[in-house]
């Protein structure tokens, strides 16, 4: 069963669409775990499923990016019904793609800017989890600053050669594409003379050295051109205009870091509350009247980001961009998740000292959480830049003064 042709569909028509493919195609023990709510026995199910095969399945139903045009991998329904989708497909625990720079941010940009021919050679496979992105913005000089970019695009023809370094560049070690912001006009103010471009990630000159991390993983990487080609036609925007295709994906980018997905009744927004109040029952943590006043607290803010989402998903549904309600949750949902994860470290006690890798692997899964969670404030836009914008475009306060603003970025004074 896949996504039809037919006439606009109700809700409910939706759902029973979504639920009815997922039955068909998740293992038929995977299904009876969830319809008995047995999570040692979807444990067991989950070894059952191959996850990119999976991931490639659920893009090609459409599922997987249901507001997206059928015609670019989607489902083609409207936003406001993709909380079905979601709904369903959190209640049936499927895993999804971690392409999110892809889905949440390249295809967005992609499918504003980029041409007919670009939307269609790279949505649909970007959507099928089958070429995975990465977001070429920070370079070691300029991070929260990314209009201060150094990285230089020079025209040749018909290309554009560059040269330049990237930095904590998530995924790059298995992207297949990249968006990338370079500079093509050194005599401009920084904000204009930059230009925005999809680059291949495997063409001759591209180098990526992971970085590794305090969980131990290499998710982050530097990434270094030399005189790398890329066509014109992979030029995303005017030339020269790259900064507001760039905004484009910073939108974007706090609205997918933000737990925008989690509007469905038993998601509150990146973290598990209702498993971790269990789990302190369990213990005998939830004896301790602290922990407990914190476990409401962490379930009170879980449904605020939750309905901050709903308005996120109506202003949309009205066709309007992506606005304030991605920067305000992806700020809310960092610091949050952090507090969270801390809590799920004093409810484990002990435990979260050290654990057997090779045997209770939800221990060790939590504790990775936990350390993971430290980068939440960073990636994706520093707490201080989101508190910045609220209070510069939101509430209208006056901007921090800034010298460099309006005199060309080559006598922008700078540290070698």
């Amino acid at each position: 069963m896949t996504v039809t042709d037919a006439a606009p569909r109700t809700d409910e028509e939706i759902r029973q669409e979504v639920v009815a493919w997922l039955r068909e195609n998740l293992p038929a023990d995977w299904v009876a775990a969830v319809d008995a709510d047995d999570d040692e026995k979807l444990r067991e199910a989950r070894k059952q499923l191959e996850y990119n095969a999976w991931c490639a399945k659920l893009g090609e139903s459409g599922w997987a990016t249901p507001t997206w045009p059928k015609e670019y991998g989607g489902a083609g329904i409207e936003p406001v019904q993709a909380k079905v989708v979601n709904e369903e497909l959190g209640r049936y625990k499927v895993p999804r793609s971690f392409n999110v720079i892809g889905i949440g941010m390249g295809g967005p940009t992609i499918m504003q800017w980029g041409s007919e021919e670009l939307k269609h050679r790279y949505l649909p496979p970007m959507a099928q989890h089958r070429e995975i992105w990465c977001q070429l913005f920070s370079e070691p000089g300029a991070g929260s600053d990314v209009a201060g970019l150094a990285t230089r695009a020079v025209r040749d023809g018909d290309e554009w050669i560059v040269n330049g370094q990237k930095v904590w560049t998530t995924l790059a070690h298995i992207a297949s594409f990249g968006l990338l912001v370079a500079r093509t006009d050194p005599d401009q103010p920084k904000h204009k003379g930059l230009s925005y471009f999809i680059v291949d990630m495997h063409a001759p000159g591209v180098e990526v050295r992971p970085l590794k991390q305090i969980t131990g993983d290499a998710e982050f990487n530097e990434v270094f051109f030399t005189d790398v080609r890329i066509p014109d036609s992979h030029r995303l925007g005017p030339e020269g205009e790259g900064w507001a295709v760039a905004t484009t994906t910073l939108m974007n980018e706090r609205v997918a870091l933000s737990g925008a997905g989690s509007t469905g009744g038993g998601n509150v927004g990146g973290g598990a509350v209702d498993d971790l109040i269990v789990e302190a029952k369990r213990t005998g943590a939830w004896d301790d009247l602290v922990i407990r006043d914190r476990l409401v607290q962490a379930a009170i803010e879980g449904r605020i980001i939750k309905y901050t989402n709903f308005r996120a998903a109506a202003q949309r549904k009205s066709g309007k961009p992506a606005g304030p309600e991605g920067s305000i949750t992806k700020l809310f949902q960092a610091e949050y998740n952090q507090r969270l994860q801390s809590l799920a470290m004093d409810v484990m006690g002990a435990k979260a000292m050290a654990w057997d890798a090779a045997g209770d692997t939800k221990d060790g899964a939590a504790v990775r959480g936990f350390l993971r969670s430290r980068a939440n404030t960073i990636e994706g836009g520093t707490s201080e830049v989101m508190r910045n914008i609220l209070g510069e475009r939101v509430l209208g306060l006056p901007k921090e003064p800034a010298v460099d603003r309006d005199i060309p970025w080559k006598d922008v004074a700078r540290s070698s």
